[in-house]
This record gives C-alpha cells, structure tokens and sequence, in this order.
C-alpha cells in the first residue's frame, strides 16, 4: 500500500516591508491625485472639444459636448482627489501611530 499523499502548502505572496507599503501608498497618492485634477479640470477646457469623438460620430458629440457628461467626469476627478486624500490620512495615521517599545 501506498501512503497518502501530503499536498504542498500554498504559495504565500511575499510580505510587503513598511517601506515599500510605504512607497506604493506615496505613488498612490500622487497618481490619484494627478489623475483626479486633470479629470476634475481638462472637461471644463476649450479644447475638450478637439479630439476625434465629436468630429466622427454627431450622436456622440452631443454627448460628447454635453455638460451633464463633463459633470459625470469631473465627479470622477473629485473621487479621485478623495482616494488621494483617504490614502494620505491613512499613511500619516501608521506613521504616527504609537508604538509601544519593546524594552
């Protein structure tokens, strides 16, 4: 008779250091933020008009062009520049959190 075969454990992604978290969450920040100014400002500018979407197609233009539409992108900025804000408050709560010393 055969014994029973013992499966393998699974394979447990690396642990993140605190610096790296760190890093990941300072790129976070900056991209979000990045990203949800231009979404919250780029609608609203002159040349939001010139690009191919309201030259090919009339139907989409007037979507396109339509401020209820810039609105709906705009609100993607805010959500955007709130991720930004959400995660800078989580990183300035770990980095001031009080650690108890181990002495």
């Amino acid at each position: 008779m055969s014994s029973p075969s013992v499966a393998p454990p699974p394979l447990q992604p690396p642990k993140l250091m605190r610096w790296q978290r760190r890093v990941l969450g300072l790129c976070l920040i900056v991209f979000a933020f990045e990203i949800g100014l231009f979404l919250l400002v780029f609608p609203w500018l002159s040349v939001w008009g010139m690009n191919w979407v309201p030259v090919h197609s009339k139907h989409l233009a007037g979507i396109w062009m339509s401020p209820y539409f810039r609105g709906v992108v705009s609100g993607l900025g805010l959500l955007n520049i709130f991720v930004a804000l959400a995660e800078t408050l989580k990183q300035l709560r770990s980095l001031f959190a009080h650690r108890p010393n181990n002495s």
